[in-house]
């Protein structure tokens, strides 16, 4: 019995360090910060597809946005 307490004992204390290990938290948030940017980048240059010049995509995304707004 008291070599079973002794394993009980030894697990949780590998279990509940385990779960006080956060070495690769931050490398999955940076991971998701990037995912995130990707994502962005992805559908703004989608949504700019077929302009001429970023200034012109802009003012007619705008545009377009406050005609749908407006109702006209």
């Amino acid at each position: 019995m008291i070599k079973m307490n002794e394993v009980y004992v030894n697990m949780m204390n590998k279990v509940t360090g385990m779960k006080k290990d956060e070495t690769g938290s931050q490398t999955l948030e940076w991971i998701g910060i990037a995912a995130v940017i990707v994502i962005l980048v992805g559908v703004i240059s989608t949504s700019m597809a077929g302009a001429t010049g970023i200034g012109d995509a802009v003012v007619t995304k705008f545009s377009d946005l406050i005609k749908s707004i407006g109702g006209n």
